[in-house]
């Protein structure tokens, strides 16, 4: 069984890599939009795996894609490294807020997160000398020149190094430690695991992530303006991804965005101004008929079916 699990991952990550040679141009651009989207739903889903809603994630992004931009047209650093930097930027500060704002939980935790990025978006723009203000900055060229293939490799990458740091959460000895803490964090305190360090390490590297993907995203697309990059549509969208697939998981938040992300596109084309009602409808029945999605629901039926198997 492992062996075919193997095969077909590599049978997927083959299929992924040749996709711009047996696709369009159209179809690359939205591939690129699903896996910006499948990397900000992982990251999401790996700070859940602690108990801790965080809101933060549009603020992240928007901090690292604002950094890359910021940092190549003040300095000229190249396009690859500036995304990099938005990256580190987003990880000292979401390291330093950490240390203040992971004394709280809950909805408190969440409401002050959900704050952060209305802050964030609030100083760019009313630092015009510096973020552009209102208006935004744009670069004086897109990365690769605009070439689709090499961009949308550039964000297969981006959200393969987001699944290999999902598959570290859940296989090392953090995926015990923030399990621990999402059941029961006395019980965690007690049996030894340091709670208030792996918070703000999760909280560090999600952040680090998000704020990756942003500044691949200002990169690929060329500009940051505040309502567009510290836009909610990066919170919530991702947040659906992750609720349909399932959460807790590698696979639910990667199944969730392409499947949502299909189905958005297809619902943009045939209901332009209603795509995102249906969003939210399809989240309402998921968690309604099942709570842990799509993924949670197969193996559940699963564990059904070989329970009665193994009771022939």
């Amino acid at each position: 069984m492992r062996h075919l699990r193997y095969v077909a991952l590599a049978a997927a990550l083959t299929a992924a890599i040749l996709f711009p040679f047996y696709s369009g141009l159209y179809l690359r651009q939205v591939a690129i939009i699903i896996l910006i989207y499948m990397g900000l739903a992982l990251s999401w889903d790996m700070l859940l795996r602690s108990g801790q809603l965080s809101f933060g994630i549009s603020g992240f992004f928007g901090l690292g894609a604002y950094a890359a931009v910021l940092l190549q047209l003040n300095t000229g650093t190249p396009p690859l490294v500036t995304i990099l930097f938005g990256g580190v930027v987003a990880f000292v500060v979401a390291f330093l807020l950490g240390i203040a704002v992971l004394r709280l939980r809950g909805m408190y935790f969440a409401i002050v997160t959900l704050a952060l990025s209305t802050i964030f978006m609030v100083v760019a723009k009313n630092l015009p000398s510096l973020t552009g203000g209102v208006a935004g900055k744009m670069l004086p060229s897109v990365v690769f020149g605009g070439d689709s293939v090499k961009t949308y490799w550039l964000a297969l990458g981006v959200a393969l190094l987001t699944v290999l740091a999902s598959e570290l959460f859940q296989r090392t000895r953090v995926f015990y430690a923030l399990t621990s803490i999402r059941d029961n964090e006395l019980v965690a305190k007690s049996s030894g695991v340091d709670v208030f360090r792996y918070l703000v390490l999760a909280f560090a590297v999600t952040s680090a992530l998000q704020g990756l993907i942003g500044g691949t995203y200002a990169q690929i697309y060329g500009f940051v303006a505040p309502e567009e990059t510290f836009s909610f549509t990066f919170l919530l969208l991702p947040m659906a991804m992750a609720l349909l697939g399932g959460v807790y998981s590698t696979e639910g938040p990667v199944l969730g965005a392409l499947l949502l992300g299909a189905l958005g596109e297809y619902l943009k084309l045939h209901l332009p101004y209603g795509h995102r009602l249906v969003y939210g409808v399809i989240v309402v029945i998921v968690m309604l008929g099942m709570p842990r999605g799509i993924v949670g629901a197969v193996r559940t039926l699963a564990w059904r079916v070989g329970r009665k198997g193994g009771g022939r």
